[in-house]
């Protein structure tokens, strides 16, 4: 198809995202090719590993195709949408637990639905221009396809930060966060992959890693961690609200541009995955609760009216003043019965 180049090149599944002038935004047909692909080397004794890259220097992946979600959504059809974040969010367990290696190289954005193709493989290469990020609060939904589990595992509070405001992470800072494994400059990354593909081993990656440029999030950890240990988004507020200074005030705005019911739940969400027990799978789950609900009773819509469709950047958010009810998070992170996740094809 146009928007992907799936092939095999000597011992290497190679998936390339041709869509350069979108962002290498991923569509439901996009990712069904993925998944279709992924299966059938998994069987195949001639490949070794898989290799994840994307045409253009701006971005890997800026997120999933929205249009098609906001247009079903609108005419009251909820289902397209559910449909694309199941069978998404399976593709991001297959990737998480593959049984071959699996190498991404993310240039650029590295955003949404980019985290959850190039961020749950084995070993995950930034370069100098890379920038990820989870700004799914922005448009009314919550941090998903997996981000979930690396927000929890990231360092302290980091987690609360990066998924309620959206924060993008350098090279340096992907690493430090979980989200990335190597640093190697992207006038490597070519030879490399041709190495790659040749041999079918991954021992020369870490021998092209370099150290990362500096980042800045391990400097502002404590800071990080003073404001968001809280338990709630309403305790999170109440800490950035008690201290004047630059840095608070900087959250404060941005926190202020988001969805209110989004990032409440974001923060509920990482608190319960928290712990030994927590699994891509159970994140997935979690994650699902919301996104099932997130055009009839989120802010989903709205979120994509203002900040994609019309572009005014003034969103009609529920609970504009901040104060979100527990009743409002636990509604929309609820188990889902029947409807909930499942990992089987069908």
């Amino acid at each position: 198809m146009a928007d992907i180049d799936i092939r095999t090149v000597g011992r290497a599944g190679r998936i390339t995202l041709t869509r350069p002038k979108a962002l290498n935004a991923m569509s439901f047909e996009m990712c069904m090719a993925i998944d279709t692909a992924l299966r059938n080397w998994c069987e195949d004794d001639a490949v070794d590993l898989i290799i994840f890259d994307a045409e253009g220097d701006k971005a890997f992946c800026a997120g999933g195709d929205i249009a098609e979600l906001y247009d079903t959504g609108t005419k009251g059809n909820y289902a397209y949408g559910r449909t694309f974040w199941r069978d998404e969010y399976r593709l991001n367990a297959l990737i998480f637990e593959y049984p071959k290696p699996v190498i991404s190289f993310l240039q650029g954005f590295t955003m949404g639905g980019g985290v959850g193709i190039g961020c749950h493989g084995s070993h995950r290469i930034v370069g100098e221009s890379s920038k990820i990020s989870m700004p799914e609060c922005s448009i009314g939904l919550v941090p998903d396809v997996g981000g979930s589990l690396m927000l929890a595992r990231a360092p302290g509070r980091l987690g609360e930060y990066l998924g309620t405001t959206g924060h993008r992470m350098g090279p340096g800072d992907a690493i430090y966060a979980g989200f990335a494994d190597y640093f190697i400059p992207q006038s490597h990354w070519p030879d490399l992959i041709e190495i790659l593909e040749a041999s079918g081993c991954t021992n020369i990656i870490e021998k092209h890693s370099e150290t990362p440029p500096k980042g800045k999030l391990a400097e502002i950890q404590s800071q990080i961690d003073w404001f968001f240990d809280g338990e709630s988004l309403t305790d999170i507020l109440k800490k950035l609200r008690s201290e004047d200074q630059e840095f608070s005030t900087k959250i404060l705005d941005t926190l202020q541009r988001n969805s209110p019911i989004s990032m409440a739940c974001t923060v509920e969400m990482l608190r319960q995955l928290r712990g030994a027990d927590l699994t891509l799978r159970k994140a997935l789950d979690m994650e699902y609760r919301f996104t099932y609900r997130a055009m009839e009773y989120g802010d989903f819509l709205e979120g994509i009216r203002a900040q994609i469709i019309d572009k005014d950047r003034n969103p009609d958010w529920q609970f504009a003043d901040l104060d979100v009810p527990a009743t409002a998070v636990s509604k929309m992170l609820q188990p889902l019965g029947e409807n909930a996740l499942s990992f089987a094809e069908e």
